[in-house]
């Protein structure tokens, strides 16, 4: 029923309820219920939202269980969204929730949801910023970990406050991370494993190395924590959190956040078309004096029904072939 897809429902009565609305936000995302949920989470949003992302078995999910296990220590709520790589027959998540983040499914506090990552090579699955937008109004983290092949690194900068980059000692990752141009896009990097002594502290100074190179010359801003953490000990625990926190504090300030996320809508929004659209569907929104910007405070979802409608509308005119 559409009263379950209610903000008010979700709050009222929990996990079982949530994780019905994000089954049928997947199945009708265009759907009047769905919409009608997503534009009230969009006017509502409580969470801090943290993006973890890094190359495959640098130790993602044990620092994400780590994290959620920190928080839900300190009385926070936290929800979890777990891009998995895609099964190619069923188009299904291939890992389990379960079996990437260990958790308490008895608590009513934390809460995993696992995304099949599809065709996206950007690690993040279509519907990730829908699910995030939802989980974003009912509780006071929401953690995305990506899959972290191809361009994840840069997409998660998409929908998360905070992306955390994670590399591992040992592994070249500090170097990978210097050619790829990763460099600019977290505000948090963490050296994982670090009880790994002199590897991670050699992985820590590549790093540093790299960060100052991108960084020389430019003035003000957020200045890129790096911090060692290890999830097995624990060791680092404390020091990421406060550094969450610290950039949750500073995006606070000046309006920091709410320019961040709405240029986060805006490429959403110009994406979403280009992926239902192609390039050419762009174009002849610009030929129709159709501008895919947002009004300040305006929500992605409804703008991209309203351009969505422009586009079909004129469908059947050949294409330009300028």
């Amino acid at each position: 029923p559409q009263d379950r897809m209610r903000l008010a429902a979700l709050r009222r009565e929990g996990k079982r309820a949530l994780a019905e609305a994000l089954a049928g936000l997947e199945r009708d995302p265009d759907g009047d219920a769905t919409q009608a949920l997503l534009g009230e989470a969009w006017c509502d949003p409580r969470a801090h939202v943290v993006g973890v992302t890094g190359p495959p078995g640098v130790g993602k999910s044990s620092l994400c269980a780590a994290l959620v296990a920190a928080w839900r220590r300190s009385g926070s709520t936290v929800g979890v969204i777990a891009v998995d790589p895609s099964s190619r027959m069923s188009g299904g998540a291939l890992l389990g929730d379960r079996v990437r983040i260990v958790h308490d499914g008895a608590d009513e506090g934390s809460f995993v949801r696992s995304m099949a990552a599809r065709d996206r090579l950007g690690g993040l699955a279509d519907q990730t910023l829908a699910a995030m937008v939802v989980m974003r109004a009912l509780f006071d983290y929401v953690l995305i970990e990506t899959v972290g092949v191809g361009q994840s690194e840069t997409d998660v900068a998409g929908v998360a406050d905070t992306v955390l980059f994670c590399v591992q000692p040992g592994s070249g990752d500090s170097l990978q991370f210097m050619k790829a141009g990763i460099v600019e896009i977290p505000h948090l990097v963490v050296i994982t494993k670090a009880d790994m002594g002199t590897a991670a502290e050699r992985a820590r100074a590549d790093v540093t190395g790299a960060l100052s190179l991108a960084t020389a010359g430019e003035g003000g801003g957020w200045p890129v924590k790096i911090l060692a953490v290890s999830s097995r000990s624990g060791a680092g625990m404390e020091g990421l959190v406060g550094a969450l926190e610290a950039h949750r504090t500073y995006m606070a300030v000046d309006g920091r956040l709410a320019a961040a996320r709405h240029r986060q809508s805006e490429v959403w929004v110009t994406e979403s078309l280009r992926d239902r659209y192609g390039r050419d569907g762009l174009a002849r929104l610009d030929k129709l004096g159709s501008d895919v910007a947002l009004a300040p405070g305006a929500q992605p979802f409804k703008r991209l029904r309203e351009l969505a409608a422009v586009l079909e509308v004129c469908r059947d005119e050949p294409p330009d072939r300028t």
